[in-house]
């Protein structure tokens, strides 16, 4: 099992490195990830700088490469120059913080994935619902057994697992579960301050989404303590709609 990993908080960050710690008992993981961090940065990448690569120790022991641009790049980057070839799968994060609901179309651990999946490789993003200090442990595992599912039931072309796990004892979390995207927008204001020339600023700010009382809406599982596991598609068509226009005249 060739494992490409890669995330959105930086190489540097401890979510990536205990993602690592799990998989490398599984497989042959190389380690290609934005050289700081890129947080909501979602699906972007870089044409109007150059991209540069650098190779990273941690714990005095080589790591992987830490790329200048953002997850898709890094991605891209690994297939094309660093391994020169497809991997078996992608795995983006363990981002600190959730990417469930809308939170799907800012990432970027879950552009990360996407990427993969648009290359036709078996991919899966990982998110921690906490912002604080957190424990990855226990998300890690969840991902080998993500992996062991996708090997004895490969995706469609063109999608990809979407992976969030509470922060809570062990205990205390009720398993996991296939979910659905939650559609509720984050809602975000922008909060007016000032510097210390008492020019205005703003700084955007949010509540997470409504989360809707149904355990196969992610948000909604997520907040009761479920690993929620959303299966996203690439393509953006509304085939529904798609279908009934077909016989209408712009």
């Amino acid at each position: 099992m060739n494992i490409l990993l890669t995330n959105d908080d930086g190489i540097y960050a401890p979510g990536i490195y205990a993602a690592y710690r799990e998989l490398i008992k599984v497989g042959t993981v190389i380690v290609v990830a934005p050289d700081s961090e890129k947080s909501s940065v979602g699906h972007g990448i870089t044409l109007a700088h150059p991209v540069r690569c650098k190779k990273v120790q941690r714990k005095k022991k080589f790591f992987g490469y830490g790329v200048s641009g953002t997850p898709a790049d890094c991605v891209k980057f690994a297939v094309d120059v660093i391994l020169k070839g497809k991997p078996d799968f992608v795995v983006s994060g363990i981002n600190q913080g959730p990417n469930e609901g809308c939170s799907v179309h800012y990432s970027g651990t879950v552009a990360g994935a996407r990427e993969g999946a648009l290359m036709g490789i078996p991919s899966v993003a990982a998110s921690l619902d906490s912002f604080e200090k957190a424990e990855f442990d226990y998300a890690a595992k969840c991902i080998v057994k993500l992996l062991k599912f996708v090997g004895k039931h490969p995706l469609p072309d063109g999608t990809f697992l979407n992976l969030n796990v509470p922060c809570a004892p062990r205990d205390e979390i009720m398993g996991m579960r296939f979910t659905r995207q939650c559609l509720e927008p984050i809602h975000g204001t922008f909060k007016k301050c000032k510097d210390p020339n008492l020019k205005e600023y703003f700084w955007l700010t949010g509540k997470m989404a409504y989360r809707s009382r149904d355990n196969d809406i992610d948000t909604y599982a997520l907040n009761n303590k479920h690993v929620t596991v959303t299966p996203v598609r690439c393509d953006s068509t509304d085939h529904d709609f798609y279908e009934q226009v077909q016989s209408l005249k712009l």
